[in-house]
């Protein structure tokens, strides 16, 4: 099924090659912190160019009321995506708003979750609706 109204398609399915090509070889029983390191140098190989740990500021009426740090920002052709890498069975709704709220923040249109789990390599494609 064609989906042409997904929102950068073809950036998406980049990146999600990267991440299952990442489970194929270390499979899905190590710590997050190697899914990250191990992602990183399959998007470099891969030739997508990315920013890791980006330190993200949160303004309120031109405050900062709090920091945080996104795994990856993707960015292709003027495109960017954010891309987050988790270590969980199940999508909670915590790492759900977590990305949202990264994209809201940054005013972009497309999040990636993924989870390395035992099963295999998930991923949501988080919108931001209102971009």
């Amino acid at each position: 099924m064609d989906r042409g109204d997904l929102v950068h398609k073809d950036l998406c399915f980049k990146i999600v090659g990267v991440l299952f090509s990442v489970y194929k070889e270390l499979g899905g029983s190590l710590l997050e912190k190697h899914y990250q390191k191990a992602v990183a140098a399959a998007l470099k190989k891969a030739g997508i160019l990315f920013t890791e740990q980006v330190l993200t500021r949160l303004v309120f009426e031109d405050k900062v009321i709090g920091i945080f740090y996104i795994d990856f920002l993707i960015e292709i052709s003027g495109v960017k995506i954010v891309l987050e890498i988790k270590k969980n069975e199940n999508f909670g709704q915590k790492n759900i708003q977590q990305v949202y709220n990264y994209i809201k923040t940054l005013n972009l249109e497309l999040g990636i979750l993924a989870n390395f789990t035992k099963s295999g390599v998930k991923f949501k494609r988080i919108v931001n609706l209102k971009k």
